[in-house]
């Protein structure tokens, strides 16, 4: 398994800001190659109030797209913030897939990254699908520091531990 945080770039500061938005289903190998051309050219031509944003934005385990930005450049603006959701809504059209679905978590299982309905989290605990050191993706992330050191989480250290019971 890659360590995603080889991935993310050394020279954004710590508190740049991320966006992460988890695909209803694993991109094919071609669909993720054309997400990852519009990340790039997106994050490329990113601006705010005619100011070029210091973006970067990425596919990772073949269905999150990570952007951030790092604000210390360029402030991100409203305007800035609705160009990269109407990115994210073009990439659901293209290819038939939901990215705002909140109610779907994602695990870390077996390398492999394995989705489950919010509503159906306790059944999984109950029969043993998903543990406390279960690892879970924490879509709530808000930084770049919070992405490397708070996204891939034990399921006993996040959120998710106070919405059901585990036997420890």
């Amino acid at each position: 398994m890659i360590d995603y945080k080889e991935l993310i770039p050394a020279d954004f500061a710590p508190d740049s800001r991320v966006w992460v938005y988890q695909s209803s289903r694993l991109f094919m190998m071609s669909e993720a190659l054309h997400v990852e051309d519009l990340l790039n050219n997106f994050a490329a031509n990113w601006q705010s109030h005619g100011a070029p944003v210091k973006g970067y934005g990425n596919l990772f385990y073949g269905q999150f797209i990570i952007l951030m930005a790092d604000e210390r450049a360029t402030g991100v603006s409203g305007c800035s913030t609705d160009s990269s959701v109407r990115l994210i809504k073009q990439i659901e059209q293209l290819f038939k897939v939901n990215m705002f679905d909140r109610q779907m978590l994602s695990f870390l299982v077996k390398d492999k990254v394995q989705m489950l309905p919010l509503s159906q989290l306790q059944y999984a605990v109950n029969n043993n699908f998903i543990s406390p050191d279960t690892l879970y993706f924490n879509n709530l992330v808000q930084t770049k520091e919070e992405l490397e050191n708070k996204w891939l989480i034990p399921v006993k250290d996040s959120w998710l531990a106070k919405r059901v019971t585990m036997s420890l």
